[in-house]
């Protein structure tokens, strides 16, 4: 089978296949090793790709192609991402909602494209759009290939059926070299209980901490029932909102919630808004302390 007759039978029989591969009687896919410091590299489930445990998201308060990341300017923009490539962050998540493609690639100018990965989203519901944004993406985050492909901001169960048309390209996509893996982001639990057992959704990006704020649930232990179903799978799961979107402040709930998040052993990687270089030093130092503290 070449690339240019990849249709949609290829696409429904892979999809067959990895639903079937996940009914067979095999073992639950293991539990995530508890890591040994904020910047050890991860693999996303089965999809291969390894990440650094903590990203860096460039969405805070994203709409409109704009967030609190883009609003510091390329200049700002490039220290904050430079600093987490420094201290070991190469995950990198973006989005054409965010703005943040085209300050992503003046940032990692003269970066080796193996020393990052990147994720971004998009809304395409079908192959015509989805085609025509990964074409975009690419000339604006400057790169060949898209580590990973997100649909974005999944509001309703039948969000399958709504975006076949983009699965079907994302999944040609895959075939092709243009992107390593794809899956969904969330922002309501009928479409996360949906993509925890859709085989297209190979990475999930879904909104977790211990205090129900910016989730899907305002109950943590039903979001969490999701993302252990989505990791026994093999899926690979990524965090977000760990920190409630900055509104868990005080040193203690920061501390709890990571703690929490790593203590599920079942998010791979999560990623967090950085706004300043400070931010990132206080983060990874409370994330190795949260490590430290799973050990003891």
């Amino acid at each position: 089978m070449t690339s240019s007759n990849f249709n949609r039978r290829d696409f429904l029989a892979a999809s067959a296949l990895a639903a079937t591969a996940g009914g067979l009687a095999d073992a639950a896919y293991p539990k995530a090793q508890p890591p040994t410091s904020a910047v050890d590299k991860v693999t996303l489930g089965k999809s291969g790709i390894q990440v650094s445990l903590v990203g860096m998201g460039t969405g805070s308060i994203g709409t409109g192609q704009a967030s609190n990341q883009t609003k510091l300017g390329v200049k700002g923009f490039t220290k904050v991402v430079r600093h987490a490539l420094d201290r070991g962050v190469c995950f990198f998540d973006v989005a054409d909602q965010y703005g943040s493609h085209v300050y992503l690639r003046e940032a990692l100018k003269g970066v080796p494209r193996e020393k990052y990965v990147i994720q971004t989203k998009t809304h395409a519901t079908n192959a015509i759009t989805a085609r025509t944004h990964l074409e975009r993406y690419r000339l604006e985050l400057g790169v060949d290939m898209i580590d990973i492909v997100l649909l974005h901001c999944m509001q309703k169960a039948t969000w399958p059926a709504d975006h076949t048309g983009a699965m079907e390209y994302l999944a040609k996509a895959k075939f092709e070299g243009i992107i390593r893996a794809h899956g969904t982001s969330c922002h309501v639990m009928d479409p996360l209980r949906e993509s925890a057992k859709n085989p297209f959704v190979e990475i999930d990006l879904a909104r977790i901490n211990p205090e129900g704020l910016v989730m899907d649930d305002k109950r943590p232990e039903e979001v969490a029932g999701r993302l252990e179903e989505m990791h026994a799978a093999g899926k690979g799961v990524v965090g977000m909102k760990i920190l409630g979107e900055g509104r868990i402040t005080t040193p203690e709930r920061k501390d709890a919630s990571l703690k929490y998040v790593l203590g599920l052993r079942t998010v791979d990687a999560f990623i967090v808004g950085f706004e300043s270089t400070d931010q990132i030093v206080d983060l990874l130092t409370r994330t190795e302390k949260a490590i430290a503290s799973l050990k003891a």
